[in-house]
């Protein structure tokens, strides 16, 4: 199930845009200050089996999202295709598995990984991190009895989301997902 009403505007963003596109640091801080919002966070429906969310107002014309993770979810390989980002574990803890080294943009359907490109990080509440462009991870809620909450920011909003497989060091782009996918 997902829930996506009207943006929720915040008393914490800005009151008027700023003049330049919005940092990985500008995006970082947003997060942190939403995931401090106790109020905001626990007005997020959760559903036992699906991910929900709600979008936000993000700094900047950012792109923003409240994201209840129920038990045992997840992404799944992706990125962001040009956005920067940033995200932080509001409730919870989540787990992000990433590549550390840079893949080309576009021109392929299938790449092996080469040893030492996996990273791991959990992110209890309170941690986060930002990204840059073409950042490939997988979020993942590895808890059997609790739901976890983040909140996460895009620049610019997301043009498209590549999804992936992942078996051993074989990475296969597998779908190309547009906003208009998601609505």
């Amino acid at each position: 199930m997902s829930v996506s009403p009207s943006p929720v505007p915040s008393a914490s963003a800005p009151a008027s845009a700023p003049s330049q596109a919005p940092t990985q640091a500008d995006l970082l801080d947003f997060v942190r200050r939403m995931a401090a919002d106790r109020e905001l966070i626990a007005s997020l429906p959760l559903d036992p089996e699906g991910r929900t969310w709600v979008r936000l107002e993000g700094p900047g014309g950012s792109e923003a999202w409240l994201i209840g993770w129920p038990p045992g979810t997840g992404t799944g390989w992706h990125d962001h295709a040009d956005s920067v980002g940033a995200f932080l574990t509001a409730a919870g803890e989540l787990k992000e598995n990433s590549l550390t080294a840079r893949l080309p943009a576009d021109g392929w359907r299938t790449l092996e990984l080469s040893d030492g490109v996996d990273r791991e990080r959990r992110l209890a509440a309170g941690q986060g991190r930002a990204f840059g462009r073409h950042h490939v991870h997988e979020v993942l809620n590895e808890s059997t009895e609790r739901h976890a909450v983040s909140v996460h920011a895009y620049y610019p909003p997301l043009p498209q989301i590549r999804r992936y497989s992942r078996v051993g060091p074989v990475l296969r782009l597998e779908q190309v997902e547009r906003p208009e996918d998601w609505q």
